[in-house]
């Protein structure tokens, strides 16, 4: 399954190009006669309904030509939502000034359970301003992480 979720991800990120968006997830899960292709993307500005439906569109024809999943399967499209996960530097540091959802596989500073504003990111880990305290994190202590939606 790891070659087919591969070859996906190539057709998905192929069709996200000629569009201009980015793919944040495309993942192929589910049994036989039950398959669900979940594809997230993304964009400066954010995501539109009409990008969603346009991309679904390519997505479903180019995967009608190579026909890589030889079972039915329903496809969707969307956006990562205001709460979106974090997964790896790139995420956080598009992210920058933006509230934070933090958990941790172990303690750090006594706690392994965080929200604060995410003051900068790296390659290494993460920095975020909790009550008014700046606490570094590295990646590799990182469990769960996503945006907290901020209501003004």
């Amino acid at each position: 399954m790891a070659g087919l979720q591969d070859r996906i991800r190539e057709i998905v990120e192929e069709a996200a190009l000629a569009h201009g968006l980015e793919v944040d997830d495309a993942k192929l899960s589910g049994r036989e006669m039950k398959m669900l292709l979940r594809v997230t993307i993304d964009k400066p500005g954010g995501v539109t309904l009409g990008d969603c439906e346009a991309l679904s569109r390519d997505i479903a024809a180019m995967l009608d030509v190579e026909d890589p999943i030889k079972s039915r399967y329903t496809l969707e499209v969307s956006s990562p939502g205001l709460d979106r996960p974090l997964r790896n530097p790139k995420d956080f540091m598009k992210q920058t000034g933006k509230l934070v959802r933090l958990v941790t596989k172990e303690n750090v500073g006594g706690r392994s359970f965080f929200i604060g504003q995410l003051v900068s990111a790296s390659e290494r880990g993460v920095v975020l301003s909790v009550d008014g305290e700046e606490i570094g994190i590295d990646f590799d202590n990182i469990s769960k992480a996503r945006l907290e939606i901020e209501i003004k």
